[in-house]
């Protein structure tokens, strides 16, 4: 049997067979797609899959958490100061903080995917305006999400999730303990100043094999070698400001500004730290005596006391003050007379001090 409803506003006459509900009956429900009150179309997730999905979410969450645990613990623990402690440091730092974000991408990616329900939102523009009604929207739709998320609903997954984000939270104020202490008057020298326990003055050494250099052995013009001060070849806080360029001149080459009382035979040596800010200027071309950063490409005149001629920088390469002890190796006379790498607020004074200095 059939019946048959006319709906005069359309002009249509519907047939439907007896036994089956209406077309504007609400449908029953043991239907798996049900629409809640006020938001139709809504597909609810599987329940028995949503309660897999959520101890998946828990167990990413916990991963996160305990990664995060380590990344401060790995902080801690791996200091720096050599090559290899560095790289120990960098691993472990790199490989947890990056575990725990992978693992809290993943975990946000299965709740949103496998938990929350599935629906289309079509959102009108209006006025951008904050009225009562506005209000009253704003505040529906955040009850309405944070009920369909289950963040107040699964207790397990809201406290896994806090959990996971206590360690991350916390890292940046661990972090913080890089910003300082103040340098204070540290950037205006470096260890070539500081003579040997037996008050001699620091040689030079071949950065990564630290064999000392005779100024008899280096007499081929056109050589260059980059050179560390002998016992900080391991000291990166050293290094990063007095690791020098050593390069071999024919005596005509050399102009006025360089200065040759630092001088030792035609070898002259430049802090290999850029003015600019601070990369290794250690690229050199024979034929023009030029010294070119990679990074900016800021060009310097090593036959001319290795002023800019090219680039960013602002100010010359340091040269370092050289000469040889009795043994017939390079050492190093006195510190650079003024700071080396990139220029900071009270470069100036320093520079002042140092001539005072000098004179």
């Amino acid at each position: 049997m059939t019946e048959q409803n006319e709906y005069p506003e359309s002009g249509r006459v519907l047939t439907r067979v007896i036994g089956t509900p209406p077309a504007d009956a609400p449908i029953a429900d043991s239907d798996p797609i049900r629409a809640p009150e006020g938001v139709p179309g809504v597909i609810p997730p599987d329940p028995v899959k949503a309660r897999k999905a959520e101890r998946l979410v828990a167990l990413l969450f916990l991963v996160t958490f305990l990664a995060g645990a380590a990344f401060i613990a790995s902080y801690v623990i791996f200091q720096v100061g050599t090559i290899g402690k560095t790289a120990t440091s960098n691993y472990a730092l790199g490989g947890t903080l990056a575990l725990a974000l992978l693992a809290l991408g993943a975990g946000l990616t299965v709740w949103v995917r496998q938990i929350m329900p599935k629906y289309n939102l079509i959102q009108e523009r209006h006025e951008m305006r904050s009225d009562d009604e506005a209000r009253g929207y704003v505040k529906e739709t955040f009850l309405q999400g944070a009920e369909e998320s289950g963040f107040v609903k699964h207790r397990l997954l809201r406290r896994t999730l806090l959990l996971a984000a206590a360690p991350l939270g916390l890292a940046p104020l661990v972090l913080l303990k890089d910003l300082g202490p103040l340098p204070g008057t540290a950037l205006r020298h470096t260890v070539w100043g500081e003579p040997t326990k037996d008050g001699k003055p620091r040689r030079l050494v071949v950065e990564g094999t630290g064999q000392p250099i005779r100024a008899a052995d280096f007499n081929s013009p056109g050589g260059i070698l980059s050179v560390v001060p002998e016992g900080y070849e391991e000291d990166l806080n050293a290094l990063a400001k007095a690791t020098l360029i050593l390069l071999k001149f024919r005596p005509e080459e050399l102009k006025s500004g360089t200065n040759l009382n630092w001088t030792h035979d035609g070898i002259v040596a430049y802090s290999k730290i850029c003015t600019h800010v601070g990369c290794p200027a250690a690229l050199y071309e024979q034929t023009t005596h030029h010294i070119l950063c990679p990074c900016h490409q800021s060009t310097f005149d090593a036959a001319d006391g290795a002023k800019v001629i090219f680039g960013p920088a602002a100010r010359p390469l340091p040269q370092l003050p050289i000469g040889i002890d009795e043994e017939g190796y390079l050492v190093a006379k006195s510190d650079f007379k003024v700071p080396v790498g990139p220029s900071f607020w009270e470069r100036g004074d320093a520079e002042a001090e140092a001539r005072e200095n000098a004179s």
